[in-house]
Order: structure tokens, then sequence, then C-alpha cells
């Protein structure tokens, strides 16, 4: 009998952050697609409840914390030779302006139009970003 192989895949949390029409990007550093601009977000942690792991993620990375999170979507992607399922949720009632607060893992937060979005974004996250503008529930990429 052949040995069973098991694919290790990856849960992770993104939160789209809109104001005025605008969406909140941080300058990814120090981790996976360093040098693009990536939603807020990581990794789901054991028995951690997914929309508590987003609130969780966008309170560690930006010091703001949601007055709602409202799932907008789910990608499946492959990169590096790593599975990841990436969950997102939409952020609503959040007051205050995203503070640095993992500066080994972000240099900067900017607002962007979604006409206007940087090219060179993280392709997890484009995958996301393209599902919330085209209002897709889900995507392969």
């Amino acid at each position: 009998m052949n040995e069973e192989v098991r694919q290790q895949f990856y849960v992770g949390v993104n939160v789209a952050l809109f104001r005025g029409g605008k969406l909140l990007l941080g300058l990814r550093k120090n981790v996976a697609g360093a040098g693009t601009w990536g939603l807020p977000g990581g990794h789901l942690e054991s028995k951690e409840k997914l929309v508590d792991a987003a609130r969780r993620e966008l309170s560690e990375e930006t010091g703001l914390k949601p007055e709602k999170l409202t799932f907008i979507n789910l990608t499946n992607n492959s990169q590096d030779e790593k599975h990841y399922l990436q969950i997102a949720f939409r952020a609503d009632g959040v007051e205050g302006e995203a503070e640095i607060c993992e500066p080994d893992c972000c240099s900067t937060w900017q607002w962007f139009s979604t006409s206007e979005l940087p090219e060179d974004i993280f392709p997890p996250h484009a995958a996301h970003i393209a599902a919330i503008i085209a209002e897709e529930v889900y995507r392969e990429s």
C-alpha cells in the first residue's frame, strides 16, 4: 500500500475597509509579497472563529476596531507551493486612522480608489479585490 501524502493548506482572513469610496491597503514588508500592497489580514488560529480572526488581524495590524464585519468572499489559490483558502470580510463602522502597529510587516497604510488601484497588489489579495469589485462570492485563482 502506498503511503498517502497529505497536502498542507492554510486559511487566511483579510479585511476590506472602505471609506469615502476608497479601499485601505498596506505596503507589505518582510512577509510573503514584500513590496506589494495588501489588505489587512493574516492566518486563522486554531479553534478561532473566522470573524474573530478578521477582527483580531485588523486590530493587530492597524489599531482599528470594526463595529461590524460582514463576509464578502472566498478565494482558493496556490502560491509558492502553498495552498490557501482566503476569506474576506468587509469592515463597517470603523473610525480613526490606521496606524503602523506591526512595523516589521507593513511600512505604510494608504487609501486607494477602486478605479485607481496600484498595479503591484499582492496576488492573493488582488483576487479578493477583483471579486469584491465584481461582487463575486467565490473566485479561483
